[in-house]
């Protein structure tokens, strides 16, 4: 008769601690929800963001997932955020900007230059059909495929090494975008840029940068010098600074 008691005391203390751990798991995603819809009101849409596929890619896209635990309540905030092997995940703004600079169309074939967290390529895999995303640190690279596949994203591919080079096989692109910084433009990226595709990439040295936006015509390059920025700087496998 006590064994009996105790089992059915084990099992109303198991019933009420999955219980308050489903509505505490509820009460924070509701939250974060929130927090995401606060985010691209203030932040995006109060700045000038206005392309709809664009907001509503930021308003799915669960920021918090691509950041630190410890950073989870600060992934909505107006900064970026340290992800780890040196590298951020950038402030939302910029992530809206860049992308609603591209004009992508849902057939569209982009290629990412810096993974990182993965955050940039999941707001672009809910607007376009297939996403390229290289990303020169192989710890990032991979916790970043895990984290999208884990999420469903099967529009994306990821590949460790030298964002500098591009991705030649899978090229043209019709839209190009670098979340690092070079001294300028790599040539193969620009080759890589599909007729009449459009490329957003910061350029500049460690302490000054710019964010322009490159459209390709009649074979030709034309820049739109669009916002001053601060990305870490591109490099290559050995850690030189391009």
């Amino acid at each position: 008769m006590v064994n009996g008691t105790n089992s059915s005391l084990l099992l109303i203390v198991l019933v009420v601690f999955i219980s308050n751990l489903f509505m505490h798991h509820s009460a924070l995603s509701q939250d974060y929800n929130r927090l995401r819809e606060k985010m691209v009101e203030e932040q995006l849409i109060n700045r000038g963001i206005i392309s709809k596929p664009v907001l509503n890619a930021m308003r799915k896209v669960e920021r918090h997932r691509f950041v630190p635990s410890e950073l989870m309540r600060e992934a909505y905030n107006d900064y970026p955020l340290p992800i780890g092997e040196g590298q951020t995940i950038s402030q939302p703004y910029i992530v809206a900007f860049m992308t609603e600079a591209l004009v992508l169309k849902p057939t569209d074939r982009v290629l990412e230059i810096g993974t990182g967290s993965g955050y940039q390529a999941a707001i672009l895999a809910e607007i376009c059909t297939e996403v390229y995303s290289i990303e020169i640190e192989e710890v990032l690279g991979q916790r970043a495929d895990n984290l999208l596949n884990e999420l469903g994203y099967k529009n994306i591919q990821v590949r460790i090494g030298d964002g500098y080079l591009g991705w030649p096989e899978r090229a043209p692109f019709d839209a190009i975008i670098v979340t690092c910084s070079p001294s300028k433009i790599p040539q193969p990226l620009q080759d890589q840029l599909r007729e009449g595709g459009r490329m957003i990439i910061p350029v500049g040295d460690t302490y000054t940068q710019e964010l322009i936006l490159v459209k390709k015509e009649k074979g030709k390059l034309s820049k739109q010098y669009r916002l001053p920025v601060m990305f870490v700087p591109m490099r290559s496998n050995s850690g030189k600074r391009y």
